[in-house]
């Protein structure tokens, strides 16, 4: 068995912080908690947590301070960032710093610990109506008329990438195109082969190249 995902907390509302550590405890190990830049950047340096769940709204700098101070030391941390904005600016301000997700808080508890899930193994995650803001500030050129990569996709496989582009986990997919999870993992599959991906983070990076939204 795997050991947990260690988790750091960081956010300048200690309520919210206490709640937040309540819903995740059981699930993930909590290895500390901050609620400033300084105290966030010492704690994450002395823990060294797979995953950092952070504010982006805080005194002295808020999540991007933090998560420039540390990348230069502990580059295989993953941040999360955890907001009661969903403004462009934000969203994109916190993933240039390099937050690999953001979501908001009014997420549900199951979803987040699905997120953190995900950052950790190596995908982009974002609340679903985010990603586009994320799609946009990243996106290439416009895709040609003619893309001989898309077309080897069927209809259903081009609704599937284009949920998981936007960030939507497998269980969200499969409600919106009323099918099921194993369905939605199927798709994937054959996406990812057709395309010759990796990963949803590929799959995301690949989408945003296209500007498929």
């Amino acid at each position: 068995m795997s050991p947990p995902i260690r988790v750091f907390l960081v956010d300048d509302h200690r309520l919210f912080l206490s709640g937040v550590r309540s819903e995740l405890d059981d699930r993930f190990e909590i290895v500390g908690d901050a609620g400033d830049v300084e105290s966030a950047v010492a704690g994450i340096g002395s823990t060294s947590p797979d995953v950092v769940l952070i504010d982006v709204h805080m005194p002295n700098g808020g999540g991007r301070a933090v998560i420039a101070a540390v990348s230069e030391t502990e580059p295989d941390v993953r941040f999360l960032a955890l907001s009661v904005s969903d403004a462009a600016e934000d969203v994109i301000a916190v993933i240039r710093a390099g937050a690999r997700g953001y979501v908001t808080k009014s997420i549900a508890p199951a979803d987040l610990s699905d997120a953190i899930v995900r950052v950790r193994e190596g995908d982009a995650v974002f609340s679903p109506r985010l990603a586009g803001f994320v799609l946009d500030a990243f996106a290439g050129e416009e895709a040609p008329v003619a893309d001989p990569e898309l077309d080897r996709l069927t209809p259903r496989e081009r609704e599937v990438l284009r949920y998981i582009a936007r960030g939507y986990a497998y269980k969200q997919v499969g409600r919106q195109l009323h099918i099921s999870v194993k369905t939605v993992e199927t798709h994937v599959s054959a996406v990812l082969r057709k395309l010759q991906l990796s990963s949803r983070h590929e799959l995301t990076r690949w989408a945003a190249d296209r500007r498929i939204v």
